[in-house]
């Protein structure tokens, strides 16, 4: 297989030359993002099995001839575990690349657990026991080591023969269109969009908040998003999670009341105090109508907790029947929620549906029959 290194525009034409018409390409990146908002892309590498390139981004003004390859619809895409790789080609251009498939996703249905890595499928699938010794590496320093490159080279070397493999197995289980689903919801943009107002639901210990304090949260979320994005830093450094929980619990009315608050320094009071309250005042003047909710939890009793056990033994024995991890079939949220009464989630479509879903659902109406036979979980279906 060639090998190419491409820091120039010159290379870089060549290689996208050289890759167009391909039925499927391997993808990976290496990136840094501990000081920054956005993942800062490194590294890219790429294989269509007759060659492999590491791409410098670094030292490339434009990567738009590549990104028009790798966003061809005709060729199929082939990553493992790739959400954040996917999320760094969002932020380049707005949009995902398809189709993909990832091979991490792939192995769910082939026996292997829900997050299986790339190392562990390159040994069992091909024989091929990967160094590891680079996965620390700082891939934004220059000039990377032959053995660096050859380290990233092997992210790519043997994905497509681990997607071939992969192809055929699920083939020969009947399953082949089975993920279809799964990939449709992996480059569904709506993951990757950053919303600053919808910023707030993913901050933890906010159940501590209520009515406007919830408002407060979510203005001072927003605000945050908004001041890291331009900053390009991390939402930690402009303000951490549980300092902007306390603002939002206390909603202090002066520079006094948020001096004597743990967690937020000298310098960084001086520098965001007055933009703080701002955000704390303009919540103070909402309307009730206009203050946001954390919606209903449902909370099992000691007798639906009981269920959801025998819930989850199903789960796991449908794993087992059908060589499925079971966390990929159905997680303990899922199940409290089918109790719940949410009919709409994935448990209960697709392949997960087929599987275990629609028994599940026969289960709850008293259709099913869970006994033991010979030290083994059996489950019946009376109807």
């Amino acid at each position: 297989m060639k090998e190419y290194f491409v820091d120039t525009p010159e290379k870089l034409d060549e290689l996208c030359d050289r890759l167009q018409g391909a039925a499927a390409i391997a993808l990976d990146t290496e990136f840094m993002r501990e000081r920054t908002y956005y993942a800062q892309l490194s590294l890219l590498q790429i294989c269509n099995g007759e060659l492999i390139a590491c791409v410098d981004p670094l030292a490339l003004p434009d990567l738009t001839p590549l990104m028009d390859v790798i966003y061809d619809p005709q060729i199929q895409k082939v990553m493992h575990a790739g959400r954040q790789d996917l999320e760094i080609f969002f932020d380049l251009r707005a949009d995902l690349p398809r189709p993909v498939f990832d091979t991490q996703v792939g192995a769910t249905l082939l026996g292997y657990g829900d997050q299986v890595s790339y190392a562990t499928l390159v040994r069992d699938m091909l024989g091929v026991e990967l160094e590891k010794i680079h996965t620390r590496t700082n891939w934004s320093q220059r000039p990377l080591d032959s053995g660096q490159i050859i380290y990233a080279q092997d992210d790519v070397r043997y994905l497509l023969p681990i997607w071939q493999r992969q192809l055929r197995q699920l083939a020969d289980l009947g399953r082949s269109d089975w993920l279809e689903e799964d990939f449709t919801d992996l480059t569904d943009r709506r993951h990757y969009t950053r919303e600053p107002r919808e910023a707030w639901r993913r901050i933890r210990g906010i159940r501590v908040l209520k009515g406007m304090q919830l408002a407060a949260l979510r203005e001072l979320a927003a605000w945050r998003e908004d001041r890291a994005r331009e900053m390009d830093k991390p939402r930690k450094w402009v303000l951490p999670d549980d300092v902007l929980v306390d603002i939002a619990r206390r909603m202090p009315e002066n520079e006094e009341v948020l001096r004597k608050m743990r967690g937020l320094e000298p310098q960084m009071l001086k520098r965001l105090g007055g933009e703080i309250l701002g955000q704390v005042t303009k919540t103070r003047g909402l309307p009730e109508a206009d203050w946001p909710t954390l919606g209903y939890r449902f909370t099992p009793t000691p007798a639906q907790e009981a269920l959801i056990d025998a819930m989850m033994a199903m789960v796991r024995q449908c794993g087992l029947q059908n060589s499925v991890s079971p966390s990929a079939l159905a997680s303990r949220r899922d199940l409290e929620q089918l109790i719940a009464g949410k009919s709409e989630q994935p448990l209960l479509h697709g392949w997960r549906g087929k599987l275990v879903g629609r028994s599940l659902q026969a289960f709850l109406r008293g259709e099913v029959e869970i006994k033991v036979v010979q030290q083994t979980l059996s489950i019946d279906m009376e109807v």
